[in-house]
């Protein structure tokens, strides 16, 4: 699937009076995802998110400009590190730094994050893509081009997840393409902590619960693991 849809919301107040009082009502822990343009907003955004009792952990979508630079936060292992270090002190909850697989070195930039404090690292994120409409020779794409997600990523996510995993010791969500419980496993194998269900649950709402009782018996005949959670 190739997406262009951005990221609609109500904003801060809007989610924290309307969306978040509902989400809480489900019987899992939340973690709720921020983006932001520059430190300023992304320091808002995680106060207001962090002193609510129902979110159990931030994480922080760096794959935006940053007004003070010109650059992409999660591009830059400095930024990514100045970013968190500017983060850390406001709020007691974990923060997870969604990095961008769009960049040469993804493990320059988990260690930076885990430098300034990040708790845990989540990859990958959608791969740049674009399509053409072969009816009219145009974009398929209303914005030109979107984000890659599915199972055609699973391979680069999965050569990503290895490297950031031999670079940093703090937790880490692997997500990209997931699918199944053996797709899930092979996450696991590669250094994640934690698997992140995405694309799949538009064809089937229920693949969170689903990867995840297959995860545990694809994982009963491997020793020395378990199946230790689920993010969808």
């Amino acid at each position: 699937m190739i997406n262009s849809i951005g990221l609609p919301n109500k904003g801060l107040a809007g989610f924290l009076d309307e969306d978040l009082p509902q989400l809480a009502e489900l019987p899992v822990p939340l973690i709720v995802s921020v983006m932001a343009t520059n430190r300023e907003e992304f320091a808002k955004l995680v106060t207001g998110v962090g002193e609510r009792d129902e979110v159990a952990a931030i994480e922080l979508n760096v794959s935006c400009p940053n007004v003070h630079s010109g650059l992409i936060v999660g591009e830059q292992p400095e930024e990514t590190e100045a970013l968190l270090e500017a983060l850390r002190p406001l709020t007691e909850k974990p923060l997870v730094v969604k990095l961008t697989p769009n960049v040469a070195n993804p493990a320059d930039v988990a260690v930076a994050a885990e430098q300034g404090g990040a708790d845990a690292v989540s990859l990958i994120n959608t791969l740049k893509a674009s399509a053409i409409d072969p009816a009219t020779g145009r974009p398929g794409i209303a914005a030109g081009h979107g984000g890659l997600s599915g199972p055609a990523v699973r391979p680069v996510a999965i050569a990503q997840l290895r490297a950031v995993a031999a670079a940093v010791q703090i937790p880490i969500i692997g997500m990209g393409g997931v699918a199944s419980g053996a797709d899930a496993a092979e996450m696991i194998a590669a250094g994640a902590t934690l698997v992140a269900v995405g694309t799949e649950s538009f064809r089937d709402p229920r693949a969170g619960s689903r990867v995840a009782s297959e995860l545990a018996v694809a994982l009963k005949n491997v020793p020395g693991t378990r199946a230790i959670g689920s993010a969808g």
